[in-house]
């Protein structure tokens, strides 16, 4: 079991492109760089100033671990909310550990949003308190919480509290993981964030970045898809964090051997194949009118403008079906690994065991009768 553990946890640090970090510098917290950083504030001036951030894996599994734990099959996954603690550096955060925030009973969950409440707040200082007399010097950098099945962005909600933090705690990150999605793909769908202020307009007023977002929550993704930006993630482990993280590990892997993600997936695979027959229908309607339309403007004396309307209108179709092939193509792979998991575990632990008896009597050549 122990071989297995490692080799498991090598894949998970694979698919997840976790780098082993040689030098052990990035532990180090020089408490006069930070200082200096935090005085200049050169995020102020610019809007892109952070473009990446580097994670532990320790912080890592610790979120995807709280994350998963509220994914429950038969039941409504929800949302979970943490804090990030760790540096700055010059363009970007670093992120050393994470800590789950208690969210009181009866809250809202399972919405695009999570409200931790006062007693939340309560806990994360005097956590904080605890935790500065333990010795680690690290500070809040940022939150992080989950949007079980729909995907890493922030929402209408999600972006008004990222600008409040960024307006009274800068510099402030914000991170979303998805666990549903994290059990079909395997490797946690985790984005890091920044959001602009309020009157700001981006230079580039699109989100480039392909999401499968599902229908009922595209109008708040769409609306809002302007007002952050997405920051470059890596992570690392190293020497000193490696006892915790084969500590958190077992209990990782204990869990996830016991899981099966065809069943405790099955909720949102229905919802994902219910939502890209939604978004075949629209596109087909919609193609259906804009060719009908085309139809009718054609005309001999407007040819030039017609064919310039016409490649617009082909290239609208094609991104359209483009997007939805994506989404059906990512929940036929999310079912398929699915599959792979459970005919890898059933043939490492389901195998019928021969007796040694039967296999002595196999072996042994049958006597044969004397004539």
């Amino acid at each position: 079991m122990a071989a297995s553990t490692k080799t498991a946890q090598k894949q998970w640090e694979a698919n997840n492109s976790v780098e082993r970090v040689v030098d052990d510098e990035v532990y180090r917290h020089d408490k006069e760089a930070q200082q200096r950083l935090l005085a200049a504030r050169p995020w102020k001036s610019d809007n892109h100033y952070f473009k990446r951030v580097r994670m532990s894996a320790l912080a890592l599994l610790k979120i995807q671990m709280h994350a998963g734990a509220e994914v429950k099959p038969g039941q409504v996954p929800l949302e979970v909310m943490g804090m990030l603690q760790g540096k700055i550096e010059p363009n970007g955060f670093v992120v050393m550990d994470a800590f789950a925030l208690p969210i009181p009973a009866g809250t809202d969950r399972s919405a695009t949003h999570v409200n931790p409440g006062q007693e939340a707040m309560e806990y994360m200082v005097e956590y904080m308190e605890l935790i500065n007399k333990a010795g680690k010097p690290e500070n809040v950098v940022g939150w992080y919480h989950s949007h079980p099945g729909y995907g890493c962005w922030l929402s209408g909600m999600d972006v008004s509290t990222q600008r409040s933090q960024q307006q009274f705690s800068d510099p402030f990150l914000a991170v979303v993981v998805d666990p549903v999605r994290s059990i079909g793909a395997g490797k946690v769908e985790i984005g890091g964030f920044r959001s602009y202020p309020e009157n700001y307009t981006p230079p580039n007023a699109q989100f480039s970045e392909w999401q499968s977002v599902p229908s009922d929550r595209i109008e708040d993704f769409g609306v809002h898809a302007n007002c952050y930006y997405p920051l470059e993630m890596s992570f690392f482990k190293s020497s000193v964090d490696s006892t915790l993280l084969d500590l958190q590990w077992r209990k990782y892997w204990i869990n996830t051997l016991a899981a099966s993600p065809l069943f405790s997936n099955r909720d949102y695979i229905t919802s994902q194949i219910s939502d890209v027959a939604e978004k075949v229908e629209k596109a087909e309607s919609e193609l259906g009118q804009s060719r009908f339309s085309s139809g009718l403007s054609f005309g001999g004396a407007t040819l030039g403008a017609s064919s310039s309307s016409e490649k617009g209108r082909r290239k609208d179709e094609e991104s359209a079906l483009a997007r939805v092939t994506r989404d059906a193509s990512k929940v036929s792979v999310e079912v398929l690994h699915g599959i792979c998991r459970q005919a890898i575990k059933a043939a490492l632990f389901n195998q019928p065991r021969s007796t040694t008896a039967s296999s002595s009597s196999s072996s042994e050549p049958s006597a044969t009768p004397a004539l």
